[in-house]
């Protein structure tokens, strides 16, 4: 496909006359200069407010404390997948799995999108292998 005029070039701004990077906008700095020294004193309030069992006070801390984790570990027995013939007792696995609440929906979905990209892979080395038969003669 040939660029033209109108198309956007490889490492150039759509807008390179629009917005310096590190820019920050006038509500960022007005927020900043009502904070700036009324932080701490503001930080320490939420704590006691917490404290004294506030709900979204105590979350608000929880949430600094300790985010949410975007990702975590799955200790999961999946059986060995070598072959396509394998693939069925993988993902009927997976569905035992979260049928019995062991894995959520959401992490079956990871494994099983990294057991597709798997197969692909061991289905890529099985045509490689018959090409090359093929070319040396080999049946």
């Amino acid at each position: 496909m040939k660029a033209t005029a109108t198309s956007f070039q490889k490492g150039q701004s759509g807008n390179p006359s629009g917005r310096p990077s590190g820019f920050r906008n006038r509500a960022t700095l007005a927020l900043e200069q009502i904070l700036d020294g009324e932080g701490e004193e503001i930080t320490r309030r939420a704590i006691e407010l917490a404290k004294d069992g506030d709900p979204q006070a105590l979350r608000t801390c929880l949430d600094r404390l300790m985010p949410v984790r975007k990702d975590r570990p799955v200790i999961f027995e999946l059986p060995t997948v070598e072959k396509p013939e394998d693939l069925p007792k993988a993902t009927n696995a997976l569905l035992q799995a979260v049928a019995a609440g062991d894995l959520t929906p959401s992490e079956a979905s990871d494994l099983g999108k990294a057991l597709d990209v798997h197969m692909k892979a061991i289905e890529t080395a099985e045509i490689v292998a018959r090409l090359e038969r093929l070319e040396t003669g080999e049946q």
